[in-house]
């Protein structure tokens, strides 16, 4: 799943895409390098980050949506506003990804239900603003596994079907370096959930604060190590900045990891 922030505050590439045309561009070039998805969004959810409305969140991503759709890609959208999800479904999207898990809107579950869409459930506590003063975990895998079971029932109450359903454990969302290294080890608790998992590693802080790196431009190659380790367990989807490097290190890993288990 290739990243493309139609924003001019992201965490990592803020403004790059902010022009139609730019991230008309943007998002032909990351399906040529291989991606099979493209996560478009136009707020920004960093953390701090403050909400922008559905009208601007609309204008900067319906067209792209619209236009990148009409060439065959397969996008999601990334929205916590029902009436932005709606638009962008309507221009073509097949996947709505929401951070807030059907928290933020009381219209977006029930506006999904009616939809033949995909949904990503992520995990996370608070908002953009609050999120990182809610790192209060005894045990994080734990209570991440259950807090998503809570909001997979929750969609499956409101009428959207498991099998429609995937999770993401929200890493970099309500926390820190401590929480995130505790917690990738153990995505594996989260297939009991049943759904495919998403993990969004890409140029996260706390890749930086591990290499010693500070620019996030320059976290390439954490974000791949971090996405290949992800991969050994439970990850279904990652979610990168960097895809071309990426499907070059996936590709390599399947290669070595499947010999590896003929010879065994």
């Amino acid at each position: 799943m290739g990243i493309l922030n139609v924003t001019p505050d992201s965490f990592s590439d803020g403004g790059r895409y902010l022009n139609p045309d730019e991230a008309i561009a943007g998002g032909q070039a990351l399906m040529a390098a291989g991606a099979d998805i493209l996560d478009i969004g136009g707020e920004s959810t960093r953390p701090g980050a403050e909400a922008v409305t559905p009208a601007v969140e609309q204008a900067r991503i319906v067209p792209v949506i619209r236009e990148l759709a009409r060439g065959g890609t397969v996008i999601s959208v990334d929205t916590r506003n029902a009436s932005t999800m709606a638009l962008a479904l309507d221009a073509g999207a097949a996947i709505v990804n929401d951070v807030s898990s059907l928290r933020h809107d009381p219209d977006a579950a029930a506006l999904l239900a009616k939809r033949d869409c995909g949904v990503i459930l992520m995990h996370m506590r608070g908002t953009p603003v609050t999120m990182m003063g809610r790192k209060d975990y005894g045990d994080v895998a734990q209570e991440v596994a259950s807090e998503l079971a809570e909001r997979v029932e929750f969609a499956e109450a409101a009428g959207i079907a498991r099998n429609r359903i995937a999770i993401d454990p929200g890493i970099g969302f309500a926390k820190g370096k401590a929480e995130n290294v505790a917690l990738l080890p153990r995505l594996g608790l989260l297939l009991n959930l049943g759904c495919p998992i998403v993990v969004g590693v890409s140029r996260k802080r706390f890749l930086g604060l591990l290499s010693g790196e500070a620019d996030p431009g320059l976290l390439g190659p954490a974000s791949i190590a971090a996405g290949l380790f992800a991969s050994l367990g439970a990850t279904s989807i990652l979610r990168v900045h960097d895809v071309a490097q990426t499907v070059q290190a996936l590709r390599v890993w399947r290669a070595l990891l499947g010999s590896g288990m003929e010879r065994a």
